[in-house]
């Protein structure tokens, strides 16, 4: 069961918390490690289709931890202002929760891949599928089906927004 925001004033709608998500170039992936601890790994990624998407290598901590337990969060800061004189932070953030899998199907890899390679490398085109072609067997797409979302800011955001 996922938690109601504690500082609801402070929660962003849906459309504004999923904006976070297309908006910026990596996040926090948290999972289940090695006995029971938790793994947090930093990531590119891509929000495509209502999910969200990332790219590995096919075995390591990270693919050991989502084969033995499917539940994840991914955590995306997209401001993070430091304010001495007032003693705050001026913030903006999402997580995802959600089960994350590795992506077996041929289409919905080339589909997340091409996702990757059109937000990181816009220009590069026919390099960017040449590349994709070139490391098929080895690259490792993992997706994250969204079950629930939530976004926060800081109070001095919120009022700005009123």
């Amino acid at each position: 069961m996922i938690r109601k925001m504690r500082r609801f004033k402070q929660e962003m709608s849906q459309e504004d918390t999923i904006e976070i998500f297309k908006n910026n170039s990596y996040g926090i992936l948290a999972l289940t490690g090695d006995d029971e601890y938790p793994y947090a790994v930093p990531l590119s990624y891509v929000y495509a289709d209502g999910k969200i998407y990332f790219h590995s290598a096919d075995q390591g901590h990270k693919i050991d931890a989502i084969k033995n337990s499917g539940k994840a969060s991914f955590c995306v800061v997209e401001r993070d202002e430091v304010v001495p004189e007032k003693l705050t932070t001026i913030y903006k953030s999402a997580i995802a929760f959600g089960r994350v899998r590795i992506i077996g199907d041929d289409d919905e890899k080339l589909a997340a891949l091409e996702y990757l390679a059109q937000k990181y490398s816009p220009s590069n085109g026919e390099k960017n599928r040449k590349e994709i072609d070139a490391s098929w067997k080895t690259v490792c797409v993992i997706g994250l089906e969204i079950e629930h979302i939530t976004g926060k800011a800081s109070m001095e955001l919120i009022k700005a927004n009123s």
